[in-house]
């Protein structure tokens, strides 16, 4: 629907305040999920065939395919009948197809789909060369909680077609999900089911409980809470030794948000 190529069911699409239909299509590059590539043609037709689509100058357009097959680490198969890639190489093909005229946007669907970690590494870092380099707005659409993390300015959460939160990453993992986990080593461990029991009852605190020794505090924006916990131990006689503390994350939220229950 963002793309043009099917009415939204409600809502509008604006790009800088104008309706989609009045944007020039070649200002948009789309990368499908699916594979598709001109299996017959090498590296370097396939991208120079489809700048020609767009109506690419000849020299901007040599130029910005061999941009390319540089920055996805495709050169020495420049000259390699797309057929003979490896499924990691097509992926990246895939990409650079989507962006060899230059649009202004462009639509990422999982791009790192089934790639070893080296080369989603790549793939990750050209992406964000897109976005920091060329001043490109990119949409990423994934599962992978971690790349919508390592990746995106502002995440949206959609389930079942509808959006049902949009914010940071930082801002997402502090104020929704199950809340980051405080770890901390008493200096008596005897004093942990004590200690764990008045915990409970503080405002916010989502759950209490022992972890190898430890006591674990599970918070929203659970850090904040540090200075009160701490308090409340050294008033209870107790002292702390060590503080551990593990981030809530996007797949956190994400299930929070949508439940358990497998999406078919």
């Amino acid at each position: 629907m963002m793309t043009g190529l099917l009415q939204p069911t409600s809502g509008r699409v604006l790009f800088n305040g104008a309706e989609l239909g009045s944007m020039q299509k070649k200002k948009i590059g789309v990368c499908p999920q699916e594979l598709v590539l001109w299996e017959a043609l090498t590296c370097r037709e396939n991208l120079t065939f489809m700048g020609n689509m767009y109506g690419v100058e000849k020299r901007a357009l040599e130029n910005r395919v061999n941009e390319l097959l540089d920055y996805l680490s495709l050169t020495d198969k420049a000259d390699q009948p797309a057929s003979k890639l490896s499924g990691g190489m097509k992926r990246r093909l895939n990409v650079a197809l989507s962006v060899v005229h230059h649009p202004e946007i462009v639509f990422l669907d999982e791009p790192s789909a089934g790639l070893d970690p080296q080369t989603r590494q790549l793939l990750w870092d050209f992406i964000r060369a897109l976005r920091d380099k060329e001043g490109k707005t990119v949409i990423l659409t994934t599962h992978v909680m971690e790349e919508a993390d390592a990746l995106s300015d502002r995440v949206a959460i959609i389930d079942h077609g509808k959006l049902l939160l949009l914010d940071t990453p930082d801002a997402l993992k502090k104020t929704m999900g199950r809340g980051d986990v405080v770890e901390l080593q008493l200096g008596d461990i005897a004093m942990n089911d004590a200690i764990i029991q008045r915990v409970s009852t503080l405002d916010g605190i989502e759950e209490a409980y022992e972890l190898k020794d430890r006591v674990a505090v599970r918070a929203l924006n659970a850090p904040s809470k540090l200075p009160e916990l701490v308090g409340l131990i050294e008033g209870a006689g107790g002292s702390v030794c060590d503080v551990t503390i593990r981030g809530n994350t996007l797949e956190d939220v994400f299930i929070y948000l949508t439940g358990r229950a497998l999406r078919e």
